[in-house]
């Protein structure tokens, strides 16, 4: 008689704790420098342009780097951009010490700041050419460690990790900044990377599943460009993400906030970062324990229009814990949407083109934080902050009225 393939597997165990520490040594990052920045330059535009250094290299590369991740050895691909985001985090902790600005005056430089700003959006961009390939690889990754019938509940706790290391990546963060400095944050950081490659490696290397023959890279990318397309209820969901995100997301200028609106200190500001991610863990743990079984679609537009709201109720407070409160409820309103993307992506790709369909998702969501940071930063420099995140949750509701009645597929859309 056969045994069956348990529903959570021990390769499975290892990729959760390692994606765990891998993700939160990441998110301490947006943290540390977007503070680090904006006490450099006092400029939103600056935190601006720290989002679209990632995000440029991320979004030109994303369409060949899904073509390379199906025709790679996911686990070899997967361990060669852990290993590079590591060299690159060791960078940064030498660009944001005391030490390199002590460098820097030693040779007589007076604008340090600038200097250093430089060099930070430079080693950023690095970090977006290695996610061009990391995200889909791991996405793709995912679905060789489970059954297929246990890939639904998988992808519930992928996403619940995910989200809990990005609660404890930023608040670990503000906690650092604020009681010991930027320098120790970062070699802690540096740590959980170096455990979570120890960790990969324990994960045994699975078949390519995709034989391309003699196509051309071109062709590939096109071939899951038609894919996407003709899956209109995917094409909606993602479409209907990156443009809330792009214009709702106030995170990028959180420092802003932080400092100048509620005047708190990095401890809070951690904190504040982590009020989104905090409500996606509750709400994906709540949806783990009870699945939607219906009306999936509908209800990702109204968890939209939800995180619209709560982006202007934060736009308008001028209290910690009212702001705190409406960033938390988004997040609520958003760890449902992401179940419901998350599923329909997992559901609905072949594995022979899981690299590819991921890319395309990564151009639509992914990279929409960056370039939602990057919108924040401009349009809070040329607006001011409070009316730039207004903005942005006024267009976040007319998106998804536009979606309501232009996507048909979505909104009827059940699984």
């Amino acid at each position: 008689m056969t045994k069956p393939t348990p529903i959570i597997n021990t390769e499975f165990t290892w990729f959760i704790i390692a994606r765990f520490l891998f993700i939160a040594g990441l998110r301490m990052t947006p943290v540390l420098l977007g503070w680090k920045l904006y006490e450099l330059t006092g400029s939103k535009l600056s935190i601006g342009i720290l989002g679209l250094s990632e995000v440029i290299p991320a979004v030109l590369l994303a369409l060949p780097a899904g073509v390379k991740v199906d025709r790679s050895n996911k686990h070899r691909l997967i361990s060669i951009c852990m290993v590079l985001y590591l060299i690159l985090m060791a960078c940064l902790l030498m660009v944001t010490s005391d030490w390199f600005a002590s460098q820097l005056n030693s040779y007589g430089k007076r604008s340090t700041g600038q200097i250093a700003q430089w060099f930070i959006f430079g080693l950023v961009f690095g970090t977006g050419v290695i996610r061009a390939y990391s995200s889909p690889a791991i996405n793709a990754f995912l679905a060789q460690l489970v059954p297929q019938e246990s890939l639904v509940r998988a992808v519930s706790i992928n996403s619940m990790t995910w989200l809990i290391a990005a609660v404890t990546g930023p608040a670990l963060a503000g906690f650092l900044l604020g009681y010991t400095n930027i320098t120790v944050a970062f070699i802690i950081a540096c740590t959980a990377i170096v455990v979570s490659v120890l960790l990969f490696q324990l994960i045994k290397a699975k078949p390519i599943s995709w034989q391309p023959g003699k196509a051309k890279t071109w062709e590939s990318v096109k071939e899951g460009l038609r894919f996407v397309w003709h899956q209109k209820a995917l094409l909606s969901a993602i479409s209907l993400d990156m443009f809330a995100v792009l214009f709702g997301g106030v995170i990028g200028i959180l420092p802003a906030f932080a400092v100048d609106i509620l005047e708190i200190g990095p401890e809070k500001y951690g904190w504040l970062n982590s009020a989104t991610y905090l409500g996606n863990f509750i709400a994906i743990a709540l949806l783990i324990s009870r699945p939607m079984k219906r009306k999936q679609g509908r209800t990702l537009l109204y968890m939209v229009a939800g995180f619209g709201l709560c982006i202007l109720v934060f736009a308008i407070s001028k209290n910690f814990w009212l702001s705190f409160a409406a960033l938390f409820i988004s997040g609520l309103f958003d760890g449902v949407s992401v179940i419901i993307r998350g599923t329909i992506v997992q559901l609905f790709v072949p594995d022979e083109m899981r690299g590819r369909v991921s890319a395309v998702n990564s151009i639509f969501v992914n990279s929409s934080n960056e370039l939602g940071q990057f919108e924040s930063g401009v349009a809070g420099s040329l607006m001011g902050t409070v009316p730039s995140a207004i903005f942005g949750g006024c267009m976040t509701l007319l998106i998804t009225i536009v979606t309501w009645f232009k996507a048909p597929a979505l909104r009827k859309f059940e699984y």
